[in-house]
């Protein structure tokens, strides 16, 4: 039974997305920002004296981690604050609350069927990169691909915790969109979104890895890249995942005691 109401909670979603399939592939496009930053630090690490800057990655390794972290930020965005503002303004909440499902759960739904409709986009994306940069191209094993599906399924596990704890914020201010700003200038500098972890400073390496903002997109995209991770590098591969875990199971209940605090709230400022 449950398994039914997900497959068709999934396919309703994935039909509402597809109807928008030109302005998904829109947003697709406008996340070129990894590759702009792969043209830098590539000429950064090629110039100079000594052989430019060392980021301890190879520049095909350098090429694959910028395009993975491409292919993560696709199938780890999340928008819930937005789209659940949205419906507690117009009023669509009070009946999703009334429905054994839970509303987070649609939320879900939509977020993976609109990865599912970006699918086709990426792989056209990734393709015309290898043909730019073929030394970039390896052909990843199966090991690699699961480990790199399961790490950036955990990353869009984690960011859609971080976005949910925000969207309940709602329940207690109209403009909860406003504060999701403020995680934009941590989300961006401590991701690996701009520079892989290997070009941070020491300490501001330390105090990124102690944060979930790394494992959102730098951690998830070595992962895949199958980049050198270990003795010397900014990742171990277990001590990774144990991280992107802790950090599940601790934004997941923190986000239930907030969501019955915010509905014991808002039944009582509807009665």
């Amino acid at each position: 039974m449950r398994w039914r109401l997900a497959r068709t909670l999934w396919l309703v979603q994935f039909a509402y997305m597809a109807e928008y399939r030109a302005e998904i592939a829109l947003w697709a496009l406008s996340g070129v920002l990894p590759f702009i930053m792969l043209g830098l630090w590539s000429a950064a690490a090629g110039s100079g004296a000594g052989g430019g800057l060392d980021l301890g990655l190879s520049p095909a390794e350098l090429g694959r981690y910028f395009l993975c972290v491409f292919v993560v930020r696709q199938f780890s965005v999340v928008w819930v604050v937005w789209q659940f503002e949205e419906d507690a303004l117009q009023g669509r909440l009070s009946p999703y609350l009334l429905q054994p499902l839970h509303p987070l759960w649609r939320y879900v739904a939509a977020h993976q069927a609109e990865q599912a409709t970006r699918l086709p986009f990426v792989l056209l994306i990734a393709s015309l990169f290898f043909l730019l940069q073929p030394q970039s191209f390896a052909w990843p094993g199966p090991a690699r691909v699961l480990l790199g599906v399961l790490a950036v399924g955990l990353a869009f596990a984690i960011n859609f915790l971080l976005q949910s704890l925000i969207a309940t914020l709602c329940f207690w201010s109209e403009r909860a969109s406003a504060l999701e700003r403020l995680l934009y200038v941590p989300t961006v500098f401590l991701s690996g979104l701009v520079a892989p972890l290997q070009a941070f400073p020491p300490e501001l390496r330390r105090l990124a890895l102690h944060t979930p903002f790394p494992y959102l997109i730098g951690f998830p995209a070595q992962v895949l890249a199958g980049n050198p991770m270990g003795e010397g590098q900014p990742f171990g591969l277990a001590a990774g995942f144990a991280a992107m875990a802790l950090w599940i199971a601790l934004l997941l209940p923190l986000l239930v005691l907030l969501w019955r605090a915010g509905v014991r709230r808002y039944s009582a400022m509807g009665a």
